[in-house]
């Protein structure tokens, strides 16, 4: 291993060369051979010494006390360690270290000055401390005096709410008996009371794993259940977010470095089995509320599977299906119209069946797959009787819940001996509640052409002959939207329409019909949305549905209402009619081929054209589809699934096209709605809402575009766009995006510098395609204000400024002008660049005379500030080598020249030029003979 000594001293070298990491190693090493007690305090004291450096004040703090254990008026170890403690916010013992140095040398003044500034704090720290203590006590004691007022009381919980959220606020909150007050709140009964505890033990949980598991085991798992099955959608929604808060503290949300209390804190297996266990209890309970269960059935949507499919464990989403998959089919077979069904919402049995899709898809292997199908086998034969109908439509309705949710599994039993006769029968039977379960059934059955040949071979007539006899309008519509589905099998397809000419127009004027009257009841309402999302496949639907603003305004109404489950069939009408799916490129030569060889070839409806696309755009603006859009980007759910997120980026891409509409999807909040779309969702769905920020932010005021702190959250969807994978108008737009970000505020400019977007930017600016650099250079011209990218300029051994200077000489009058501001900005901070910029190009001083001479008066204006700040450099040669060349009689023109207010800024720059080298005694004034 080698000596100590000398390791030490190879460790003092790389410290002093400011090398930290190898001089760790190397005393690393000499810990490791060193015998001598004395020594190896040494060692440790100056290891110590690298953990300050590189701000692991745990180590630092340790090596310290090593040192000290040896020799306990060490001085050093002493200061160091209370260097470290201080950090790691123990004020207290850090004091006491650096008192103890006090003792040892009473005149040193670094001492003296810290033990100052330590008490100071300590001071401080112990009257906020009492003084939080006391305010603790004061809210708990308004918040539980029944005669207090109204006002006083929400003023209180909204203190206490905040409070809990500051780490040192639920630190205070927990030791000052805080967790039994806040249940005696709960056990108020009062709503308000309720949502108050249950906001700030959210608060308290939030990034602290052992302050969470204390508080599951205070308050309890079946407390917190019971709290969120109140039928209150509030509270219910509090309780699910306490329990988020909760999972993710005890799952890795909690980065604190506990040390050796780690052992007491690091185990929470036991209490995450038990939540889940509680949860899919709370799935099938009938005592549990609507809103109760669709939290719950969010939480598990959340957090079974595995939100990364590289992730190899899929154990939760296994122990899941075991314990609980029949209770969530058990969900979506409830059929509300019967007796003793359990309470939902009308968003329960999507959330459910999105559920079962995630579930079966987070499976990895076919003997998994497999028994998940078997469960769900043997729950539908458990419940099919022909005696007892009620538990028949059961069945066929959780057979309904999984069509739309793992379609293959739906799809297999749907084909299983009797199950299509019984759905046949059952759309004959006299009862309304039996026909219209199986026509469901008989619509979902029908969502993937290619994969239901039974349904396309018997569905039109068996459709056709319900919709003909039923006098029941809720019958009626499910079975057009029935035939609507079957009827778009062609797609945009102008040449396979499925029915007769006219017939598809007349099923839609039908759906629209249904959709403005206000009589017939929301749930069949948006059956008829449903059939328009297919029936819009259909050019001339699209063009009918933007023409009818009543039906349009209906559905956007529709879209803001508490049922999400409309989400995904408006995100398709939405997406039909702006034509923003993706399109198969179609090659000439290939259709040439396929006529040749009589293969079906796809035509495109003459409606299907740019102009009449812009056109339905425009309709659709004008009926307020942005604001609807905002609202359907809010919904706190798990129907919100990432695909129709993809298809909502989609549509705001195609409706933030044209310039002149940016300012409409603002003023209706687009700017906010699109920010959640960037950040979450498939990778495809990120790109283009991504796009749609960059197009909005590259025109619009950042401040009322994204107003507040939302702004910051919009570089990073930016700065993605830049990547050399995404398209040149992306990198285009993106840029421009950026660069009025960076005009707008220092906080901007660091945040643009922090995301790592300044090595694409640079890079961009050697791109050949003209526009993209002159973007790249305008970004960086409003950047170069930021200290981060001076030091960048400053630093050797690139070509940064040299790249700068080159783009000045170019003939493209908007580069100029970008390059050049950038280079008179960043040589106005940073002198020492002046000298810089005549090492890096033999060519500075001909470009510098190219801009003064320049036509354009900005371009001439930049060129002259250029020279100023180069007269005003420390460097006395560089503005001799200026003054002695033609730029002086450069100067002197333009200086000479008569008032111009076209003009006037060279000129007045140039005179100043002129001045600042008579200061210089570069030049003297002209006197004419007496």
């Amino acid at each position: 291993m080698g000596d100590p000594v000398q390791l030490k001293d190879e460790g003092n070298k790389h410290f002093q060369a400011g090398d930290i990491d190898k001089a760790i190693e190397c005393y690393t090493n000499a810990i490791k051979v060193c015998k001598d007690k004395k020594v190896l305090a040494v060692i440790h004291r100056n290891r110590s010494a690298c953990y300050l450096k590189k701000e692991n004040y745990t180590n630092a703090a340790s090596d310290a006390s090593r040192a000290i254990d040896v020799d306990a008026s060490d001085i050093k170890a002493l200061y160091r360690r209370c260097q470290a403690l201080e950090k790691l916010g123990k004020l207290d013992m850090a004091f006491k270290d650096v008192q103890r140095c006090a003792t040892l040398e009473p005149k040193n003044k670094t001492f003296l000055e810290t033990l100052r500034r330590l008490g100071a704090e300590i001071q401080a720290k112990l009257k906020t401390t009492f003084s939080t203590d006391s305010r603790v006590q004061n809210m708990f004691e308004i918040l539980l005096d029944e005669e207090t007022g109204k006002d006083k009381r929400e003023k209180a919980a909204n203190n206490l709410i905040v409070l809990s959220r500051e780490d040192a606020g639920a630190e205070r909150i927990f030791q000052n008996n805080g967790v039994p007050l806040l249940l005696n709140m709960i056990e108020t009964g009062k709503p308000e009371m309720i949502l108050a505890a249950i906001r700030t033990l959210s608060g308290m949980c939030t990034g602290h794993k052992a302050r969470a598991m204390a508080i599951v085991n205070m308050v309890g798992v079946d407390k917190m259940c019971s709290i969120m099955a109140i039928d209150n959608e509030e509270i219910a929604l509090a309780t699910c977010n306490l329990f988020q808060c909760i999972n993710d503290s005890l799952t890795g949300g909690d980065t604190r470095e506990y040390g050796k209390e780690a052992s007491l804190v690091l185990d929470a297996s036991k209490d995450l089995k038990t939540i889940l266990l509680s949860l899919l209890e709370m799935v099938s309970s009938s005592k549990v509320s609507g809103h109760g269960r669709d939290q719950a059935l969010n939480l598990l949507n959340k957090n079974v599977p595995r939100k990364d499919k590289k992730e190899k464990n899929n154990s939760r989403t296994l122990f899941t299906i075991d314990h609980g998959l029949k209770k969530i089919l058990k969900v979506c077979g409830q059929v509300p119209e019967l007796p003793d069904q359990l309470p939902l919402t009308e968003n329960t049995q999507l959330i459910a069946s999105v559920l079962l899709n995630k579930l079966y898809d987070d499976l990895t292997c076919d003997p998994e797959r497999n028994n998940f199908r078997d469960i769900c086998d043997e729950y539908i034969k458990s419940k099919i009787d022909p005696n007892n109908m009620d538990k028949t439509i059961h069945a066929i309705n959780t057979i309904s819940g999984l069509l739309q949710g793992p379609f293959d599994v739906g799809n297999a039993l749907v084909g299983r001996q009797g199950i299509m006769e019984m759905m046949v029968a059952l759309c004959g039977s006299e009862r309304e509640v039996d026909q219209m379960v199986a026509v469901e059934a008989l619509i979902h059955a029908s969502s993937k052409m290619s994969r239901a040949s039974f349904i396309i071979t018997n569905g039109v007539s068996l459709l056709k002959d319900i919709y003909k006899k039923t006098k029941n309008e809720k019958i009626k519509i499910r079975s057009l939207v029935g035939l609507c589905k079957l009827g778009s099998a062609g797609g945009d397809d102008y040449s396979l329409r499925q029915f007769a000419e006219g017939s598809t127009e007349k099923l839609a004027k039908q759906c629209r019909k249904w959709l403005c009257n206000p009589q017939i009841d929301t749930k069949t309402r948006k059956w008829a949305i449903e059939g328009l999302a297919y029936l819009t496949n259909d050019a001339d639907v699209k063009d009918d549905f933007v023409e009818d603003e009543l039906a349009m305004k209906a559905m956007f109404e529709l879209a803001k209402s508490k049922d999400k489950t409309i989400l995904y069939a408006v995100a398709c009408i939405l997406i039909n009619c702006t034509n923003c799916y993706d399109k198969k490129e179609i090659i000439p030569e290939l259709v040439q081929l396929a006529k040749f060889s009589k293969q079906h070839v796809p035509e495109q409806h003459p409606k299907d054209k740019k102009d009449f696309i812009e056109k339905r755009v425009k309709r659709l603006l004008k009926g307020g589809v942005t604001s609807a859009l905002a609202v359907m980007v809010k919904a706190d759910s798990s129907i919100l699934t990432d695909q129709t997120k993809e298809m909502l980026a989609r549509v705001f891409l195609a409706l933030s096209e044209d310039p002149k509409d940016r300012g409409t999807i603002v003023a209706q909040g687009g700017g906010k709605a699109l920010i959640p779309l960037a950040l979450e969702g498939t990778d495809v769905g990120k790109v283009k809402a991504s796009h749609a920020l960059a197009k909005i932010a590259a025109i619009s005021n950042p401040e009322i575009a994204f107003p507040g702190e939302r702004v910051y959250e919009v570089v990073r969807p930016l700065v993605n766009l830049l990547q050399t994978d995404r398209d040149g108008m992306q990198n285009f737009e993106a840029l421009r995006g950026l660069t009025n970000l960076a005009g707008y505020s220092e906080k901007l400019r660091v945040k643009i510098v922090k995301e790592k977007a300044l090595p694409e930017i640079e890079n961009y600016m050697f791109e050949e395609h003209d526009q993209i650099r002159q973007a790249a250079t305008e970004c960086m011209c409003n950047l170069v204000t930021c200290k981060e990218v001076q030091e960048r300029y400053l630093e050797d051994g690139n070509d940064k400024l040299k790249l700068l200077v080159l783009l000045c000489g170019e003939d493209d009058d908007n580069l100029q002008i970008a390059a050049a501001g950038a280079l008179a900005m960043i040589t106005a901070s940073q002198k020492k660049l002046c000298t810089k910029m005549t090492r890096v190009t033999t060519q500075w001083l001909e470009i510098l005379q190219r801009l003064c001479l320049h036509v354009n008066p900005m371009i001439q204006h930049r060129g002259l500030v250029i020279v100023y700040n180069m007269l005003s450099s420390d460097d006395s040669e560089v503005a001799k080598k200026l003054i002695e060349s033609e730029m002086l009689e450069i100067l002197t023109v333009i200086g000479k020249a008569e008032g111009n207010p076209k003009r006037q800024d060279p000129i007045d720059t140039a005179r100043t030029c002129l001045v600042k080298a008579m200061d210089l005694g570069l030049i003297k004034p002209f006197s004419s003979p007496s």
